[in-house]
């Protein structure tokens, strides 16, 4: 049994509708592929070498969500979530003994916060911070996160295969 909504983006519709529609979908897609798994299986890196875990993904995307709308878009001064001088994977790596319930929550946060800072923005608008040097609009921002979350939804299929069996988009 499924609890996380995930609404199909509208085939027709104008580019704000339909990009923050996929870039939802994407969010639910990631916590669909989390539901139902204990703690210890969301920590689990069931494809070594690699040190990708579903709660490794939850904890990045947290960290993404942060980066690209609060700190560029919004220009807000952020403290760092998980990211440290001593290990900047530490949303991956360090999971073995991390908080899961404080991770989905930092993440539903930071996708509110992400919510918040766009809202009502013409995707024209320009990012109060430079994105490597150069100028970033909201809408190269939401068609990143699209694409970052895509990607990472892929390794999350592969990732929850592995733990369970499960499959499905």
């Amino acid at each position: 049994m499924t609890t996380t909504p995930r609404i199909d983006p509208p085939l027709a519709a104008d580019e704000t509708t339909m990009l923050t529609a996929w870039l939802d979908f994407h969010r639910a897609t990631l916590a669909l592929k989390c539901e139902g798994l204990t703690d210890e299986q969301l920590r689990t890196r069931p494809v070594a070498p690699s040190s990708l875990s579903l709660l490794g993904l939850v904890r990045h995307m947290a960290e993404v969500e942060q980066a690209w709308f609060v700190s560029r878009l919004a220009g807000q001064e952020t403290e760092d979530i998980y990211w440290t001088e001593e290990d900047e994977d530490a949303d991956f790596n360090a999971v073995d003994t991390a908080d899961v319930a404080g991770a989905f929550a930092t993440w539903q946060a930071q996708i509110a916060l992400a919510r918040a800072a766009a809202d009502g923005l013409s995707l024209d608008t320009v990012a109060k911070k430079p994105a490597r040097g150069r100028e970033v609009t909201l809408r190269w921002i939401l068609v990143h996160m699209i694409e970052e979350y895509a990607r990472h939804n892929g390794h999350a299929d592969l990732l929850r295969e592995a733990i369970d069996g499960s499959t499905g988009e």
